[in-house]
Protein backbone atom coordinates (compact mmCIF):
# COMPACT_ATOMS: atom_id res chain seq x y z
CA UNK A 1 0.00 0.00 0.00
CA UNK A 2 1.36 3.52 -0.88
CA UNK A 3 1.81 6.05 1.98
CA UNK A 4 -0.91 8.56 1.96
CA UNK A 5 -0.65 12.52 2.34
CA UNK A 6 -1.86 12.22 6.02
CA UNK A 7 1.28 9.62 6.43
CA UNK A 8 3.54 11.52 4.48
CA UNK A 9 2.34 14.09 7.12
CA UNK A 10 3.60 11.88 9.82
CA UNK A 11 7.21 11.13 8.30
CA UNK A 12 7.76 15.27 7.74
CA UNK A 13 7.14 15.32 11.49
CA UNK A 14 10.08 13.34 11.66
CA UNK A 15 12.86 14.88 9.48
CA UNK A 16 14.81 17.39 10.30
CA UNK A 17 13.89 20.52 9.76
CA UNK A 18 13.42 22.20 6.10
CA UNK A 19 13.94 18.13 4.53
CA UNK A 20 11.37 18.19 1.49
CA UNK A 21 10.60 14.92 0.45
CA UNK A 22 11.75 13.23 -2.72
CA UNK A 23 10.97 9.78 -2.88
CA UNK A 24 8.58 7.53 0.13
CA UNK A 25 8.51 4.07 0.08
CA UNK A 26 7.93 0.80 1.84
CA UNK A 27 10.10 -1.74 3.18
CA UNK A 28 10.40 -5.07 4.95
CA UNK A 29 13.85 -5.92 6.67
CA UNK A 30 14.79 -9.24 6.11
CA UNK A 31 16.53 -11.80 8.61
CA UNK A 32 18.33 -11.04 11.67
CA UNK A 33 16.57 -9.67 15.51
CA UNK A 34 14.52 -6.58 13.16
CA UNK A 35 13.49 -9.82 10.55
CA UNK A 36 9.98 -8.99 9.15
CA UNK A 37 10.16 -5.34 10.57
CA UNK A 38 8.25 -2.57 8.45
CA UNK A 39 9.44 0.52 7.90
CA UNK A 40 8.98 3.87 5.83
CA UNK A 41 12.24 4.73 3.54
CA UNK A 42 12.15 8.80 3.26
CA UNK A 43 14.86 9.88 0.74
CA UNK A 44 15.37 13.34 1.02
CA UNK A 45 17.20 16.66 -0.16
CA UNK A 46 19.53 15.98 2.27
CA UNK A 47 19.54 12.48 3.54
CA UNK A 48 17.53 8.74 3.53
CA UNK A 49 15.74 8.42 6.43
CA UNK A 50 14.80 5.02 7.50
CA UNK A 51 11.43 5.32 9.88
CA UNK A 52 10.02 2.77 12.02
CA UNK A 53 6.32 1.89 11.86
CA UNK A 54 5.96 -0.27 14.77
CA UNK A 55 3.37 -3.20 14.56
CA UNK A 56 0.63 -1.13 13.64
CA UNK A 57 1.49 -1.10 9.61
CA UNK A 58 3.52 -0.51 6.87
CA UNK A 59 2.95 3.28 6.39
CA UNK A 60 2.58 5.17 9.63
CA UNK A 61 5.71 6.29 10.84
CA UNK A 62 6.41 6.61 14.31
CA UNK A 63 10.23 7.05 15.45
CA UNK A 64 13.10 7.77 13.16
CA UNK A 65 15.69 4.12 12.96
CA UNK A 66 18.30 5.36 11.07
CA UNK A 67 19.86 8.51 9.34
CA UNK A 68 22.15 7.86 6.35
CA UNK A 69 23.76 10.98 4.16
CA UNK A 70 21.87 11.63 0.29
CA UNK A 71 24.67 10.53 -1.53
CA UNK A 72 24.07 6.67 -0.12
CA UNK A 73 23.28 4.19 -2.66
CA UNK A 74 20.29 2.11 -2.67
CA UNK A 75 20.68 -0.03 -5.25
CA UNK A 76 21.60 -1.91 -7.33
CA UNK A 77 17.85 -3.53 -6.46
CA UNK A 78 17.82 -7.55 -6.40
CA UNK A 79 15.38 -8.44 -8.83
CA UNK A 80 15.59 -12.26 -8.15
CA UNK A 81 12.92 -13.59 -6.44
CA UNK A 82 11.14 -10.42 -4.33
CA UNK A 83 13.03 -6.62 -4.97
CA UNK A 84 15.61 -6.47 -2.21
CA UNK A 85 18.49 -3.92 -1.69
CA UNK A 86 20.73 -3.32 1.07
CA UNK A 87 21.51 -0.11 3.16
CA UNK A 88 23.08 -0.10 6.30
CA UNK A 89 24.16 -3.32 5.65
CA UNK A 90 20.95 -4.70 6.29
CA UNK A 91 18.43 -6.13 3.29
CA UNK A 92 15.11 -4.49 2.79
CA UNK A 93 12.57 -6.12 0.69
CA UNK A 94 10.24 -4.03 -1.81
CA UNK A 95 7.09 -4.18 -3.85
CA UNK A 96 7.97 -4.11 -7.78
CA UNK A 97 6.15 -0.82 -7.88
CA UNK A 98 8.74 0.77 -5.74
CA UNK A 99 11.74 -0.38 -7.54
CA UNK A 100 11.59 2.53 -9.94
CA UNK A 101 11.55 5.08 -7.15
CA UNK A 102 14.78 3.20 -6.01
CA UNK A 103 16.87 3.30 -9.32
CA UNK A 104 15.46 6.95 -9.56
CA UNK A 105 16.65 8.36 -6.15
CA UNK A 106 19.83 6.67 -6.74
CA UNK A 107 20.46 8.52 -10.23
CA UNK A 108 20.28 11.67 -8.81
CA UNK A 109 23.49 11.02 -7.31
CA UNK A 110 25.03 9.06 -10.11
CA UNK A 111 27.88 10.70 -12.17
CA UNK A 112 26.64 8.74 -15.07
CA UNK A 113 23.38 9.66 -14.60
CA UNK A 114 23.62 13.18 -17.10
CA UNK A 115 24.48 12.39 -20.32
CA UNK A 116 27.37 13.50 -21.78
CA UNK A 117 27.90 16.86 -22.20
CA UNK A 118 27.71 17.53 -26.31
CA UNK A 119 30.23 20.96 -25.96
CA UNK A 120 32.43 20.20 -23.68
CA UNK A 121 35.28 22.76 -25.20
CA UNK A 122 33.13 25.82 -24.34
Amino acid sequence: MSPTSNDRAHVRALLQPGEEISYLFPASMVGGPYSSSHFLVAVTDSSITVLDTGLGGRTRPNAVWRRYPRHTKLGPVDLTVIPEFQLGGRVYEVDEEYVAEINAADAEWSADAMPPDPLPHL
